[in-house]
């Protein structure tokens, strides 16, 4: 029995013992979680005063749809601790509007970018009808959201990975999106679908996406040009849909995107088993060195020149 234990410590102690897998000697847990009082996130209100954007079924400009949508999904996100989401307005008309959006967003240095708009149609869908003893314009067709991200933008898998947490929230809330802007018939307004589960689409020349250096997303948040639609975005119920959906994409995102906050390493449970083979170890182990050392001793010396003659 000794001669077999010697033999185990000779050729190494077993660290697994009888056959069982050992536990690491050490794990480490990364705790990641979101600081909402420092992610900074821009909400911007799509178009202005001066240049109101798309008109809606019954004549109201877009701006109106946007600002109304975009300042209760920022009271939302305070509500949720967000405290420096910002509303972001801007007063200069198209292009030079854009461009100011864009430089406003990049010097707050945000951590998300979010446009909040309202879709129409092209023109060779147009009708008319007549609300209210007006004349107004109206297309029925193509009813639902949008998401739109820019390939261009300066961190591309930022903007798709916050665009897919909106859609897939709008998407859980029954809010379908269209899926139009893929067709021939869009002419230059047809869009590549980068996630059709949850309704994401590529619009690289947008400025306020291209140009933005932070992960940023573009919503059209329903077609107002449609009679229909239009009175549903307007309804407290379809806003609150929309709002719910954004508060949790942006929760899931600075989430996933945070850096672990914390890191805790902790020592693994030795089982019975590998502690019973440690010790045994040990024993061996001690064993050995003590008959070694008896070994160097002079009567162990001369009972073995006793040993070696021949009888």
């Amino acid at each position: 029995m000794l001669v077999a234990l010697f033999a185990l410590a000779v050729c190494g102690h077993a660290p697994h013992a009888w056959g069982q897998k050992g536990s690491a000697s050490r794990s480490a847990v990364q705790a990641t979680t979101c600081d909402r009082a420092s992610f900074h996130l821009v909400v911007d209100v799509g178009h202005s005063q001066k240049s109101g954007g798309a008109r809606s079924a019954r004549g109201a400009d877009e701006y109106e749809f946007n600002l109304r949508l975009a300042t209760q999904i920022v009271q939302a996100l305070l509500d949720q601790g967000f405290a420096k989401t910002t509303l972001l307005i801007t007063e200069d008309p198209k292009r030079s509007g854009l461009l100011k959006r864009v430089e406003r967003a990049n010097k707050m240095a945000a951590d998300l970018f979010l446009s909040i708009h309202h879709d129409s149609v092209p023109k060779q869908f147009i009708e008319k009808w007549e609300y209210e003893g007006a004349q107004h314009i109206f297309s029925d067709r193509f009813p639902g959201h949008s998401i739109f991200i820019s390939n261009d933008n300066a961190d591309r898998a930022g903007s798709l990975l916050f665009g897919q947490l909106v859609g897939r929230e709008m998407k859980t809330r029954g809010l379908q999106y269209t899926p139009h802007y893929v067709e021939p018939f869009m002419g230059n307004r047809r869009r590549v679908l980068v996630d059709a589960d949850a309704g994401v689409y590529r619009y690289d020349q947008l400025v306020v996406l291209r140009m933005t250096r932070m992960p940023a997303v573009l919503l059209e948040a329903g077609s107002i040009i449609h009679r229909e639609e239009e009175l549903m975005v307007l309804a407290p119920e379809r806003r609150g849909l929309i709002t719910d959906s954004v508060v949790e994409a942006v929760v899931a995102y600075c989430t996933q995107r945070s850096k672990p906050n914390a890191t805790v390493v902790r020592t693994a449970k030795t089982s019975p088993a590998a502690a019973r083979t440690s010790k045994v170890n040990a024993t061996v182990a001690q064993t050995s060195k003590t008959n070694a050392a008896a070994a160097r001793t002079p009567r162990a010396k001369q009972a073995a020149s006793k040993a070696a003659k021949p009888r």
